[in-house]
């Protein structure tokens, strides 16, 4: 434990409260060990049984973990804060964050007049025009749109999902490496993150068989664009994953499908195949822009009431404003030939980048999405080295819960005129780190 931190209570709820304080203001750091369930009580002067029940509590809530004889430590990443990345230093080009080019993103001009209504919208939350538009674009992929509903982003649809479905304890399977505000979510609302390995072509079907055979029940993936290796579903290892869920017809499927607008991969998705618990979320900040926090949901009916019913006793709705908003940007002819060009240049972006790194012996993955994924040996090796040719690159602890080292690279805004450059700084940076420690 650190010592500069004390941990105070006499009740359950005031040790877990001391604690959750110490990791909120940093008294208390992720790995800091706490004191075993017996010291810590004579120490306080409560009952273990005291103690024992704060320290579950934080285990549920993902605040620490018990590592066997290794102890009760603070969580890696703690549900009280995010794995925010670092600041881009001044004069690197940021390559780093995930996000789309500007230059393919429409300006968004907000409808000129809203009429004021007597009350809420709870009573007819999603305009029809949006919710027409929003059967439209699921229908294309085949996805079932007889129920659809809107959400405040896909973090937002994901934790009303998972909350309203499991309690906590509870394990959901995530792709590993997966979606690092995703990983952030999960032990947050107090569940358990079940890992589940990722290739080119997405999850891995005996890998997830074996979550679910461990008693998950929710799994959380994309079909494409898969954040962060750009993995995307083939028609043949879907088939595969729904021959695997249909033996757990209970489990919550929930697909993120972020990319669909510029993800560069053609649509096989689990949300078209039938099952009997799914969901597929799919937001516009990838393709419209990061302003419009909306998100449309396509779901079996019992998760659309679920997913409703908490809803209404919430926010109640998304703002008919922004509704009004993205309806009119659906149906613009020039913004759609605007996200046309930029999942265009995102691909030639992406296969740039991979050549030029293949060029010189370094594998590097990014079949689809906004980014590619370089395994390496020492990440903050070449995440520094990187740095001093001015580049600034993800490391991918962030994105990682036991799958091997890498970085992240966003190639979004980088030309193909520019990978060459990279991707030479890059082999220059692997073969110093290999001068240094060795091969």
């Amino acid at each position: 434990m650190a010592a500069q931190y004390a941990i105070e209570g006499t009740t359950a709820k005031g040790i877990a409260a001391s604690v959750e304080r110490g990791v909120a203001e940093g008294g208390l750091s992720p790995g800091d060990s706490l004191p075993p369930v017996r010291r810590l009580a004579d120490t306080l002067g409560v009952s273990p049984g005291t103690v024992a029940t704060a320290y579950k509590e934080l285990r549920q809530r993902g605040l620490i973990v018990t590592r066997g004889r290794g102890g009760t430590v603070v969580a890696d990443v703690p549900s009280v804060a995010s794995r925010r990345p670092p600041r881009v230093p001044q004069g690197l080009v940021d390559l780093a964050g995930g996000h789309p080019d500007p230059a393919f993103l429409p300006v968004l001009r907000p409808p000129s007049t809203v009429t004021p209504v007597y009350g809420s919208h709870r009573a007819a939350p999603r305009l029809a025009a949006l919710e027409e538009v929003t059967r439209q674009w699921f229908a294309r992929d085949e996805v079932p749109a007889r129920h659809v509903t809107f959400a405040h982003g896909a973090l937002d649809c994901i934790a009303r999902l998972l909350s309203t479905e499991l309690r906590p304890g509870d394990a959901v399977a995530v792709e590993d490496p997966g979606f690092h505000h995703l990983l952030d979510l999960v032990p947050a609302l107090g569940l358990r993150m079940v890992p589940v390995a990722v290739d080119g072509e997405g999850l891995v079907p005996e890998s997830l068989r074996t979550a679910l055979r461990g008693g998950v029940r929710a799994v959380v993936c994309s079909p494409r664009g898969q954040c962060p290796t750009g993995a995307f579903f083939t028609r043949s290892r879907r088939d595969e994953l729904v021959s695997v869920l249909r033996e757990f017809p209970e489990v919550l499927v929930v697909e993120d499908d972020h990319n669909a607008e510029v993800g560069g991969a053609a649509a096989y998705t689990l949300a078209a195949a039938g099952l009997e618990r799914w969901a597929q979320v799919r937001t516009v900040s990838k393709h419209l822009g990061i302003d419009l926090r909306w998100a449309g949901v396509a779901c079996d009916a019992v998760t659309l009431a679920r997913h409703d019913g908490r809803m209404l006793m919430t926010s109640g709705w998304v703002s008919h404003v922004l509704q009004e908003s993205v309806s009119g940007l659906f149906r613009d002819g020039a913004v759609r030939a605007l996200v046309a060009d930029g999942e265009t240049a995102y691909a030639e972006r992406r296969a740039a980048l991979i050549g030029a790194l293949g060029a010189h012996r370094i594998r590097a993955v990014g079949a689809s999405g906004l980014n590619v994924w370089v395994p390496v040996r020492d990440e903050s090796a070449v995440v520094n080295g990187l740095r001093t040719q001015g580049w600034w690159v993800a490391a991918g602890a962030r994105f990682r819960i036991a799958a091997p080292p890498a970085v992240r690279i966003t190639t979004s805004t980088l030309s193909p005129e520019d990978a060459p450059r990279l991707a030479a700084d890059f082999a220059e940076v692997l073969a110093d780190a290999q001068a240094t420690y060795g091969g």
